[in-house]
């Protein structure tokens, strides 16, 4: 996190660059002035209340590959007749795709609910259609009036040729059409009792059948509505992060400092790799400029060798298209990206529009910033941070050059293998220009993923997911109660989960919470846990298996920060204290089960005490790639500073059980994903975690018995 206002002066540029400022700048272009959305009569079975529609559909809902995708629906119709609705995907190429029945959710309500998967990235778009369904009221009015003996033929009669219809509906196999002609006809079998007739109409054959394939009725269908269908890894990740300077950075015997370099950290890449981790995420590797060069702890005065801060780009030496040249060069970035490959991790570039006072942009386009009225340019701050090595951009001062300037940058990175941008604070520049440019980049590399590192208010956030940004930066780190965190993932999971991706990160470079610094290494241990269980993308900062919890006073950011300073580290020391094996072990069982993958599928327990919170994820063999059921449950003692004991009460119907497993005995196999250990489980259950014995969690991969 970098700045976020701009508002005090540094240097002052050239008389002749003063002058030459444009007294009252354009507007950014917005584009085309939204319209509301035209008149559209209801439909014979009306649907209404889409879900998820983002503004009627002015941007698109947000899914992934293999995601499964709750779409609902209000449908409902005069008088009693019955109805029905279909839920259906629409493929980028206009076709039909997957489909599902909708169930009703909410009795009274007229809420109505289907999962949908979509098999392909690409631009998709949904409806929702309400249909008349004439055998559910035929047999709900024979199942009344045939017993009852009042227009007995008269209803068989209807029955027959009702399942006769239905019979020749477009797409019905053999085998069902022969089940609903037989049906038909023995509903006008007068040899038989009109009790069995109307059994033969209402056989389990026939309800299969129709369920299948039902006949339908004055289909209503919705609009269609947008969804943006991206590649997997926009939904689910594991992140580490990096100063690629400090990996194999030292000093010399003189105490002279030098800095790692592209092809040392490229040699340190197996670790992390080995820890299961997918995405390799760099802080800026630009030349960093040297005018107001902070020093360390954010020191106003840089001492010989400091490097400076990373988010301070650009020198003589170049900007954002450039690489520090003590890092090495464009040859030695293709080498990072390609090992990285090698290993199975993609890379992440933080992108961070703003410049160092020695930017070529700041002597070739003064007028990109903001000059005050002394003359000075405006430098960066967010109070209490001040950041006097850094300009920010003023995008409303030649917009358009500007965005090509930037649009260059970008695919100068891509060009060289980078397939994620981590965006340092988005919500500080216009959102006209990100829309606009996530969308071209979107339309010449859809493979690019964006994520905003936007810590602010909640609108702007979800506006940011709303126009094109992938993931997002989240507040899971200063949620730390049972409350907090249940009320918070509810709200992402299904409140926002089509909007707003969310990332959880426990510590950043910027960020180190008292709850970390208080409660040290059990602290780290129950936080990843949350992070890796919670959502599926999640990440850590380049010292967490060490446990780094000194913050810098006043500040939570850690002391000695890496933003300012070479920072070695010794990680066999870490191996010690059981964090880099928890790491491991997390995202192990993250790879082993789909369930943890997904975002909209989570369901807490109940447990005695609040300091233990239990939640389940579970994917239907339907849906699950592996052809299976997969459960997971997952318990954490949120108490890094004691062992807490109670009682864990199972939603069973939650974990896939049968609707009337009382509960009273086992009924679940649960196997910890972190010990091996097995017990048999029934719907309430005693734990017990002491982080002092290294028990924080469990991660219970859940099998009926």
């Amino acid at each position: 996190m970098t700045p976020n206002t701009t508002r005090q002066a540094a240097t002052t540029p050239s008389p002749d660059q003063h002058e030459t400022q444009t007294p009252a700048p354009p507007a950014f272009p917005v584009g085309a002035v939204p319209q509301p959305t035209p008149f559209a009569p209801v439909g014979r079975i009306p649907v209404t209340e889409v879900f998820p529609v983002i503004e009627d559909g002015r941007w698109p809902a947000k899914a992934v590959v293999g995601e499964v995708i709750p779409v609902r629906a209000t449908v409902f119709r005069e008088g009693h007749d019955r109805f029905g609705a279909t839920a259906v995907l629409i493929r980028p190429d206009g076709t039909d795709g997957p489909s599902a029945p909708m169930r009703e959710i909410a009795v009274g309500r007229d809420l109505y609910e289907a999962q949908l998967v979509p098999d392909a990235p690409g631009d998709w778009s949904f409806r929702v259609e309400g249909w008349s369904d004439p055998y559910a009221t035929w047999s709900h009015d024979a199942g009344i009036k045939v017993p009852a003996g009042v227009d007995v033929e008269l209803m068989l009669e209807e029955g027959a040729r009702v399942l006769e219809r239905a019979a020749q509906v477009q797409g019905r196999d053999e085998e069902g059409a022969s089940v609903l002609r037989g049906a038909a006809s023995g509903l006008r079998e007068a040899s038989r009792s009109p009790e069995e007739r109307l059994a033969a109409g209402r056989s389990p054959e026939v309800v299969a059948a129709l369920e299948r394939l039902p006949l339908r009725d004055y289909v209503s269908p919705s609009a269609a509505y947008p969804l943006q269908v991206d590649r997997p890894r926009a939904l689910a990740g594991s992140w580490y992060e990096i100063f690629p300077r400090s990996l194999g950075s030292g000093a010399d015997e003189h105490g002279n400092w030098h800095s790692g370099t592209l092809r040392s950290a490229a040699e340190r890449l197996e670790r992390i790799a080995a820890m299961g981790f997918d995405v390799l995420y760099l802080t800026p590797i630009s030349p960093i400029g040297l005018t107001n060069r902070k020093g360390r702890n954010n020191t106003l005065t840089a001492r010989p060798g400091d490097p400076g801060s990373p988010y301070g780009i650009g020198s003589a030496d170049g900007g954002h298209d450039a690489i520090h040249p003590d890092l090495g060069t464009f040859e030695d970035f293709d080498a990072l990206v390609a090992r990285a490959g090698e290993l199975g991790m993609e890379v992440a570039l933080d992108l961070a529009l703003q410049c160092s006072p020695d930017h070529p942009w700041v002597a070739e386009h003064p007028e990109w910033f903001t000059v005050l009225s002394d003359g000075s340019i405006a430098y960066a701050e967010n109070p209490p941070k001040k950041y006097q090595d850094i300009y920010p951009l003023n995008f409303d001062n030649d917009p358009e050059g500007i965005y090509a300037a930037i649009l260059e940058v970008v695919r100068t990175w891509i060009r060289h293998g980078v397939t994620i941008f981590r965006v340092d604070n988005p919500h500080t520049k216009p959102l006209p220009f990100w829309q606009r440019l996530i969308a071209q980049i979107h339309a010449e590399s859809p493979e690019v993923l964006f994520l905003a590192e936007a810590f602010t208010r909640p609108a702007m956030m979800r506006t940011l997911g709303k126009i094109g940004f992938h993931q997002s930066y989240t507040y899971f780190a200063w949620r730390n109660t049972k409350a907090e965190l249940i009320e918070y993932i509810e709200e992402l999971s299904r409140d926002t989960a089509h909007v707003l991706r969310p990332a959880f990160w426990p510590t950043t470079h910027d960020i180190l919470t008292p709850f970390m610094t208080n409660g040290k290494v059990p602290a780290f241990k129950l936080r990843a846990v949350l992070a890796a269980t919670l959502s599926p993308t999640w990440g850590i900062y380049s010292g967490y298996e060490l446990a780094e919890s000194t913050p810098r006073p006043g500040y939570e950011e850690q002391i000695d920060n890496e933003k300012y300073e070479y920072k070695p580290r010794d990680f066999g020391a870490a191996r010690a204290n059981g964090i880099e094996d928890l790491l491991t072990r997390l995202n192990s069982a993250r790879a082993a089960h789909p369930a943890l993958t997904q975002l909209r599928n989570i369901t807490f327990h109940a447990t005695s005490d609040d300091s233990l919170i239990a939640y389940s994820k579970r994917l239907e063999a339907a849906h699950s790639p592996t052809g299976r059921q997969d459960v997971v449950l997952t318990v954490v003692n949120l108490d890094p500073h004691s062992a807490r004991a109670g009682e864990v009460y199972l939603d069973l119907e939650a974990l896939g059980l049968p609707a009337g497993t009382d509960g009273s005995h086992p009924v679940v196999r649960v196997t910890d994903e972190l010990t091996g250990a097995s017990y048999d489980w029934s719907g309430q259950n005693y734990v017990r975690l002491d982080p002092f014995a290294g028990q924080v969690a469990h991660i219970f991969s859940v099998e009926a018995l």
